[in-house]
Parts: structure tokens; C-alpha cells; sequence
């Protein structure tokens, strides 16, 4: 790392004041000291800003640990993340999310934690830990967390479920904020919603959804990840409300976050003609004020928290500094590996066969539909295949098995079927299963499923693709079935690897894998699939099968 005094001379763009010019900036222990003008804006010289916050982001959806996570963020300008560790507290409650405490504390990247206030995130699922209001609150008098994590459970929220209030009213009492998650809710709903103490929502999916909830008091975080993007239908927002947006990530896969990170949303909205200065705001200084973040604005008495850009079109940066160290350079990242101990739950028994046979008693059967770029599905009733009185899955019509299997206790696997993923062969499964981290697979046979689900097994963690010929390609995920103890780049290249083997499968989804895990995400209507079932998120109950 390079030393924590230092100075540089670029064209300051001062997001305040709405200006830029050149400039000499001087820090001392990691604090600017001056910022002296010199002359008019010089396109010669590159472009210093505000470091990128992404504004919601789960850490271990990138498979990587604090530390290599940071190691690739930080190329892209990153200096910080609100982060919600709710996808390792499923696996190991509060275990879990001390190892992402312990784990970031090795790296210069301002990670800030919020408390989980779904796990489970719903009583309709299997997960490996329950977080009580009482342990919230000492999470939040460790000083660690300053704010609750999305509140999932929206319909608790609107019945006034007892333990959700007491974690609601937990934060408040503390002045903390809380952040929401309620895709469609619209309208009075949107309202009671709000009123509960719920400052901010990244599920709007529609312009008028968002206008909607900001309407009713929130603020909104523009989301595009690996799985859901939301860009394109909400980007007007950064002009119409510049004081109520956010940017975020949500879900990054390695493979993506090796590409780009916030400076990406950036770049797209300056390509859409909006103010530099909106942009900025949404990506640098928003969620800095809402979370109250320790992030510097890059402005006097300020940490040198800090990206220098080619350029106020592509953004692509030149530097990274954070707390006034220079953590990244010319796409080399000076963030040092560490040694990480593997955490895991998991007990899961081998499946046969047989445990997917299903009798076929009616012609119909509910169908989930999934979509590229979406987290939202549609329930499609249609006639079942079968084969000796045994339903199977429709290659020609895209309809295909998805089973979800308990991973903390021996249990039978909960079956059901899907489309959208245009497997011709083979299969695909995964311990990524939002949120409860069970293991979940689609697959066009039952061979080839029970191969992929117990190649996960043996390896008790990963994502694997079972190819035509039953051969299992497989990505380890030791710690917590969640995240690999690689080098992000080593990590990120299998990714790709393993995402290519389902394009040779015939799957026409951009992000497989992370469209897979998001099929047992109950909060998230219309239809999923949890261990124990088949589930109608509209009516928030379980439903059949067969219709």
C-alpha cells in the first residue's frame, strides 16, 4: 500500500458547488488538508470525484469473501457498500455474520452492515438460523450495524406481525434506518408501508411503481445486478427526483463484477443525457447522508475516499483511494489476499431417483415461469407430460423439473416444474438459493437431477452443471455453501466456465445461475418453490401441484 499522505493534481469535480476545475489536492493521515485551484477544467488531466457507493448489495451472492470482493470493487472506483448479510445469517445466524465483520475488517473497502431483519424470510422454509428482535439489538449495540437490513416480510409488516414490529421499532428507537423490500405493493399499501419506518426500496420494477413509493415517502435504490435489472425502466428517476435515488448492485456475480460495478450505472445515465451532477448525487452522496456513512465527500476535513476518472463519459477509473491509501491503479488492485477459515451447516442426505417420481392424478399442473432479468414469475397452468402415469419434464415446451432440497436436515425434496430455462439436457443445481440457502436444481431428467444435487452434497457447498453425457462440472463453495476462499479472478473465470456449459445446454438465460437461485425467493410473487413446497406469493400460502 502507498503511503496515506499524498497529493494529486486533477480536475476536481465538485458535486456541491456543480463545478469543476483544476486542482491540487493535498492529504495528511488520510484527511484532505487543501484543494487549491489552478486553472480552468484541463481535459489533459484526468477527473477526480467522490468514491462509488453501492447502495444494497449482498456480498456473498459475488461468491467471494469481504476481502475478494473489495480486491475487484475497488478497480471500478468503489470505496464503499451498504451491505445486507442476511444470505450467510439463513446458514450460520449470528456466526455468520460475525465472519463477514471479521473478514472485512482486512480490507481498506468501507463495508457497512446492517442487521438482517428476515431470517428466515418467511416461516414457510427451511433455514439454518432464526434472528430474534433480541439479537438484532445487540447487533446494533455492538456499534457494528447502523441500520436494519430490507424487511422482506411485507405482508407481516401490513398484519402487524408481533416479532416484525419489535424489530421495526428496535431500529427506530435507535434512530437507525431501515430498508425495504416489497415488490408491487402500490397504493394505500405502499403507504402503511412506509409508515412503519421504512425509508427506501430496490424491488420497484416500473416507473410508476417507483413514483408510487416515493410518493408514499421512500426512496428509491435503482438496482441492476447480475439477475434483476432495473435500469432501463427506472434510470428517469436520477432526473426527476436527484434527491431520492440510490444506485445499487443487489446481487453481483464475479464474473460481472469483474466488468464493472457503479461506474457502469454511471456512465449509462451520462449516456442518457442526464446531469452530471444527478448522477454523481445518486452514486456518491446519497447514500452516504441516508445511511450516515463515515465515507468522504471529498471536500475539506473530508477521508480521501476518492476515484480519479480518464474521463466524464466512460468513467473508467485511473486510481482508487480510500482513507487516502491508493488501493487501486491502473485496473491493478493493491488490496492483499488473506487466509479465510471455511464456516458451513449442512446436512443433507444423497437423493435417489425415486424421490422424484411424481404420480400424475390430474391433466394440469402449475408451471413457474421465469424470465431473463427478472425476479418476478408468472404461474402458468398447462397439460402435464407424463410417461407411465408418471408426470416428466416437456423439453419441446420449456417445461422442466425444479426441486428444492432441505440442506440442514435429511428431508424428501420438494418438487415442481419451471420454464424459461430451454434446457435440451442435463442440469443445473445450486447451494445459492435465496434466502434460506437451501440446495435447488432444474433439470431436464431425474438422472441427471439427483447427479447434480449429490455432486453438491459430497462437495457440501457449490454450483455444479451436469452436462449431456452425465459428466459433473463444479464450482466449490466451502464457506457456508455461499462463497468460494479463491482469488476473485480464479473464482470469477469457473463462473464463466460453468455459465457457458448451460449455454451449450441450451439455456438462453443471460445469468442462469443466478436467475436458478432466486426460484425459492417466496417473497417475490407469483409462484416459487421452498422445501416445503410449492408457494403463491400473491396469497402468501402454499398451493398444489396439480390443479
Amino acid at each position: 500500500m502507498k503511503p496515506i499522505n499524498g497529493c494529486i493534481k486533477s480536475n476536481y469535480v465538485d458535486i456541491k458547488q456543480q463545478r469543476i476545475f483544476l486542482a491540487q489536492v493535498v492529504w495528511q493521515q488520510g484527511v484532505i488538508q487543501s484543494i487549491e485551484p489552478l486553472a480552468e477544467e484541463n481535459p489533459e488531466y484526468g477527473y477526480l470525484l467522490p468514491g462509488f457507493v453501492d447502495a444494497h448489495i449482498h456480498i456473498e451472492s459475488s461468491m467471494l469473501t469481504p476481502v475478494e470482493f473489495s480486491r475487484l470493487a475497488v478497480l471500478h472506483g468503489t470505496v464503499a457498500t451498504v451491505s445486507d448479510p442476511h444470505e450467510i445469517a439463513n446458514v450460520l445466524g449470528l456466526k455468520g455474520i460475525h465472519f463477514m465483520y471479521e473478514n472485512a475488517a482486512q480490507t481498506p473497502l468501507k463495508i457497512f452492515f446492517g442487521a438482517p431483519s428476515c431470517v428466515p424470510a418467511t416461516p414457510f422454509e427451511t433455514s439454518g438460523a432464526c434472528l430474534t428482535a433480541e439479537q438484532i439489538d445487540t447487533l446494533f449495540k455492538s456499534g457494528e450495524t447502523r441500520y436494519l437490513s430490507e424487511m422482506m416480510n411485507y405482508p407481516g409488516v401490513l398484519a402487524k406481525d408481533p416479532e416484525v414490529m419489535a424489530k421495526l421499532a428496535l431500529a427506530q428507537r435507535y434512530g437507525f434506518p431501515i430498508d425495504g423490500h416489497a415488490p408491487n405493493v402500490l397504493g394505500e399499501q405502499a403507504k402503511l408501508y412506509a409508515q412503519a419506518g421504512i425509508s427506501t426500496d430496490h424491488e420497484c420494477s416500473t416507473l410508476a411503481e417507483a413514483e408510487d413509493k416515493i410518493a408514499a415517502g421512500m426512496k428509491i435504490l435503482i438496482r441492476e445486478g447480475s439477475a434483476a435489472r432495473n435500469f432501463e425502466a427506472l434510470h428517469e428517476l436520477i432526473s426527476l427526483y436527484p434527491d431520492k435515488v440510490m444506485l445499487c448492485s443487489d446481487d453481483k456475480h464475479p464474473d460481472d463484477l469483474q466488468l464493472g460495478h457503479i461506474n457502469q450505472l454511471v456512465a449509462r445515465a451520462i449516456a442518457k443525457s442526464h446531469n452530471l451532477y444527478h448522477v454523481l448525487q445518486c452514486a456518491c452522496v446519497n447514500p452516504v447522508k441516508h445511511y450516515a456513512l463515515a465515507v468522504g465527500q471529498l471536500q475539506l476535513g473530508d477521508a480521501m475516499d476518492a476515484v480519479e476518472v480518464s474521463d466524464l463519459q466512460s468513467f473508467i477509473p485511473k486510481q482508487t483511494w480510500i482513507n487516502g491509501l491508493c488501493v487501486a491503479n491502473h485496473e491493478k488492485s493493491f488490496i492483499n489476499a488473506c487466509d479465510t477459515a471455511e464456516y458451513n451447516h449442512f446436512n443433507a442426505r444423497a437423493v435417489k431417483e425415486d424421490d422424484f417420481l411424481i404420480k400424475a392424478s390430474s391433466k394440469e399442473i402449475r408451471v413457474i415461469k421465469a424470465f431473463d432479468g427478472e425476479l418476478i414469475t408468472e404461474e402458468w397452468i398447462t397439460d402435464a407430460k407424463t410417461k407411465a402415469g408418471l408426470m416428466v419434464a416437456d423439453t419441446e415446451r420449456d417445461i422442466l423439473f425444479l426441486t428444492v432440497v432441505n440442506r440442514y436436515q435429511p428431508s424428501p425434496p420438494s418438487i415442481g416444474f419451471i420454464h424459461g430455462f430451454s434446457l435440451k439436457a442435463g442440469a443445473l443445481a445450486s447451494t445459492v438459493a435465496h434466502d434460506s440457502q437451501n440446495i435447488i436444481a432444474v433439470g431436464t431428467d431425474v438422472r441427471s437431477l439427483c447427479h447434480a444435487i449429490n455432486a453438491i452434497i459430497k462437495k457440501q457447498g457449490g454450483i455444479v452443471v451436469v452436462d449431456a453425457s452425465q459428466q459433473s462440472h463444479l464450482l466449490a463453495l466451502p464457506i457456508a455453501g455461499l462463497m468460494s476462499n479463491e482469488d476473485g479472478n480464479i473464482v470469477a473465470e469457473r463462473y464463466k466456465d460453468l455459465n457457458q456449459r448451460t449455454k451449450q445446454l441450451g439455456s438462453t438465460l443471460r445469468a442462469p445461475f443466478m436467475t436458478l437461485s432466486f426460484m425459492a425467493l417466496l417473497v417475490i410473487p407469483e409462484l416459487k418453490l421452498s422445501d416445503k413446497g410449492l408457494f403463491d406469493g400473491r396469497k402468501f400460502d402454499f398451493t398444489t401441484l396439480q390443479v
